[in-house]
């Protein structure tokens, strides 16, 4: 479980962000700050592991609570979510060593996706022992909020691939794609689309299970990385 903390001045906003990590397993808010000094004094106290951060803050800027944060020595991640877009803002924030930067304003599914990849990243690096550039790969490309992934045909996206690949590996058992789109709020069809595509490439595998009513269900597992 991902401890996150919401940082933004705008309460409406920062409510809209708390609903949509709180909806996405393996998150979870522990608290919200409306300004930098209270950011500070949360990362201080409730030590979250993603902070997701506003630039524009009432006194000071997410850039300050980056490095404050830095210089006291947290172990946490930052994932900016701003409207601020000028080049030497997002070069500091990189530099600051940030997960990812999305422009407001975004699509629902572009936050999820950030941090599916998040918890991805967060996945391939807690691993025992050597990782592969294989793994490298996977990490860094995680850092940006999707996963590599081959070219996905017309009509699918990488947002909703990702989120339906993180729900695949994050289940213990194999998913019917209605228990898939009841977890994401997605249509069963569109659901099946994206599991359909996986077992196409290989990365995922799909059985027939018979049910009381001896109708067949198809149920779809995980198998590995995608093909590059």
């Amino acid at each position: 479980m991902y401890d996150v903390l919401i940082v933004d001045d705008d309460f409406m906003v920062a409510r809209a962000h708390e609903r949509i990590v709180e909806q996405l397993p393996g998150f979870r808010v522990v608290g919200v700050a409306h300004s930098g000094a209270e950011a500070l004094d949360l990362i201080g106290t409730l030590r979250p592991q993603l902070v997701l951060l506003d630039i524009y803050l009432p006194d000071t800027t997410g850039l300050d609570v980056i490095r404050r944060a830095r210089e006291h020595g947290y172990d946490l991640d930052f994932l900016v979510l701003s409207a601020a877009r000028e080049s030497e803002t997002v070069s500091a924030a990189l530099q600051g060593g940030i997960v990812s930067y999305l422009l407001k304003p975004f699509k629902i599914t572009e936050l999820q996706a950030r941090l599916a990849g998040y918890a991805e990243r967060r996945r391939v690096l807690g691993r025992p022992g050597d990782l592969s550039q294989s793994d490298l790969d996977q990490a860094l490309g995680s850092a940006s909020g999707v996963a590599p992934l081959p070219p996905l045909p017309k009509g699918l996206s990488k947002e909703t691939a990702v989120l339906i690949e993180r729900a695949l590996k994050d289940s213990d058992l194999d998913l019917a794609a209605s228990e898939c789109a009841e977890e994401l709020g997605l249509s069963r069809v569109v659901a099946r689309k994206y599991l359909e595509h996986f077992v196409l490439l290989g990365q995922a595998a799909v059985a027939l299970r018979y049910g009381q009513t001896g109708r067949p269900q198809r149920r779809y597992s995980w198998l590995g990385p995608a093909p590059r």
